[in-house]
């Protein structure tokens, strides 16, 4: 693995904490699954960790929630606790563990609670600040790559490891 130079305005996930860091972020988000607009907002969270592009949460008041039902799959973040999952439908296409959340996060992440995020995999097309976002490799995590991100990323083939 050979770690990218960040180039001006870039950052390297490389430089991101373990354990992660949760912020705001007033970027404008627009997600799209089926042509249907299911989550836009400027009030989103960023988890960022080591390796890992940012995943984005979205507060469910900025979520189309009639699109969302709450799945039986949970998994368990050392760091943020148990998540919960929704699979999405829209018109009739359905995807199951599209998103999730945290009912109830570990004391570090309590503002993260019920936010959701989505596998930008799995989307048509999720956008951060007009700009179209590249997932992350891999079915586990959920990171959204933009221009400004540089790796490598871990997620893909080879990279369990790191």
């Amino acid at each position: 693995m050979i770690k990218i130079k960040p180039g001006p305005g870039q950052e390297s996930v490389w430089d991101y904490p373990r354990p992660p860091h949760l912020e705001d972020v007033s970027k404008h988000i627009r997600i799209v699954f089926n042509k249907q607009v299911i989550a836009d907002t400027n009030r989103a969270k960023r988890v960022l960790e080591t390796s890992h592009p940012p995943v984005y949460y979205i507060p469910p008041e900025d979520v189309k929630m009639e699109y969302l039902k709450p799945e039986a799959h949970h998994s368990f973040c050392e760091f943020k606790g148990r998540a919960s999952y929704y699979s999405l439908q829209v018109e009739g296409t359905k995807i199951s563990n599209a998103g999730w959340y945290y009912p109830e996060p570990t004391t570090p992440f309590t503002s993260l609670r019920n936010y959701i995020a989505f596998y930008p995999s799995k989307m048509d097309a999720c956008y951060l600040a007009d700009e179209k976002v590249q997932a992350q490799e891999g079915d586990f995590y959920g990171g959204w790559i933009t221009q400004d991100i540089v790796g490598p990323f871990k997620g893909g083939a080879g990279t369990w490891g790191w």
